[in-house]
């Protein structure tokens, strides 16, 4: 079986839609997935995720399943440099959650007092508790870190979310910690990230990642991906964020 979890395109936060450029990227987005036999789509419930599915179903003539656990992972932290509010929980300075090495392993990442505050762990259970269950749907059973493949299938599934859930359900895939990902990736609005299964031993499946974010429909076109998700590459940018 073959996934693709798809951001959505450039996003207008204030309407939870996207800008003119984040239309522009779903209409490419969609000319290079309608040319794929789709078993079945699924979508965040947030604006900004449904409408960049919308013109790939309408191309297709398809509908999505909305799925509650795809939408933006909700938790919010208190920060350490910033504890008079509060942050999306992948939002973290790298000198602050790098020098706790409970981040980086796959147990303790999400029993700080900071990610335990926040509710974090729970959260996690949540959308990745809803990730097994459609994944059993199409024919793979969670069995220990592995999957039982209960009914091996090619088919292909797609899934319209955000960087922050999908950083979860990658690491979730992995059995790795999701701080490294939220961190030390990027994926920019409309990339496609491609994960097969490998049954090397029949009945049990792994999944591995052939690609990600990949942005291959922009450039094609001509279109410059976006910089949302992203901070100054320099800190002398003015133009580009730096916090």
């Amino acid at each position: 079986m073959r996934l693709l979890i798809i951001r959505h395109g450039d996003p207008d936060y204030s309407v939870d839609s996207l800008t003119e450029k984040g239309w522009r990227e779903a209409e490419l987005l969609a000319d290079r997935i309608a040319k794929l036999e789709v078993r079945a789509f699924y979508v965040s419930p947030l604006g900004r995720a449904r409408d960049t599915a919308s013109l790939t179903l309408q191309k297709m003539g398809r509908t999505a399943v909305e799925c509650d656990w795809l939408r933006e992972f909700p938790s919010r932290i208190h920060r350490p440099d910033v504890r008079d509010s509060t942050a999306i929980t992948w939002d973290w300075l790298p000198e602050d959650w790098t020098a706790d090495e409970r981040y980086f392993d796959r147990k303790q990442w999400c029993e700080t007092e900071i990610m335990r505050e926040g509710g974090v762990d729970e959260m996690y259970r949540y959308v990745t508790a809803g990730f097994d269950s459609l994944l059993a749907e199409h024919g793979y059973v969670r069995q220990g870190r592995l999957y039982r493949a209960e009914k091996p299938n090619r088919d292909i599934i797609v899934l319209f979310c955000h960087f922050g859930v999908e950083c979860v359900l990658l690491s979730h895939l992995m059995g790795i910690s999701p701080m490294p990902l939220w961190h030390n990736t990027c994926a920019a609005p409309s990339a496609v990230t491609s994960v097969y299964t490998e049954e090397r031993r029949q009945g049990k499946a792994s999944f591995r990642i052939n690609s990600f974010g990949d942005v291959s429909h922009l450039y094609a076109a001509g279109e410059e991906p976006a910089f949302a998700a992203r901070f100054c590459e320099t800190f002398d940018n003015e133009g580009e964020r730096h916090d």
